[in-house]
């Protein structure tokens, strides 16, 4: 039986920038162009890190955290501040956060989303 997307109210959100999902890590990748913009994550490990992952460089979790207080990083990557960032989906107003942050991704805003590095082709 295939997986169920969670959240799927997010691809309907996004749908005018024509996302593509890609199975990642047990979780679903939305790539918006050539960015990969969003990960939504929905597992029965590591609950604390379920929700949708924002893809985001550091300089802009400053001006996004005022957008989404609640946000942060991914716990099971460390303590380290990574490039995902995190609306967990235990968060009261998680899915108004989440239609907020799909509204910046159909405006473009330049915070949110990274090209993925090109895979290295594999020798003969």
């Amino acid at each position: 039986m295939k997986q169920k997307i969670p959240f799927e109210f997010v691809l309907e959100e996004l749908d005018r920038v024509h996302p593509r999902v890609r199975p990642m890590f047990g979780c679903y990748a939305i790539y918006v162009g050539e960015k990969l913009v969003l990960i939504l994550r929905q597992r029965k490990d590591h609950t604390d890190d379920n929700g949708v992952w924002i893809a985001t460089p550091r300089e802009h979790h400053e001006s996004l955290k005022k957008q989404f207080p609640c946000m942060r990083s991914i716990r099971l990557l460390g303590t380290v501040e990574t490039v995902w960032q995190n609306i967990p989906v235990d968060e009261d107003d998680f899915e108004e956060l989440v239609l907020k942050a799909c509204e910046l991704i159909r405006k473009g805003d330049a915070r949110i989303g990274k090209i993925p590095k090109p895979k290295k082709k594999k020798k003969d």
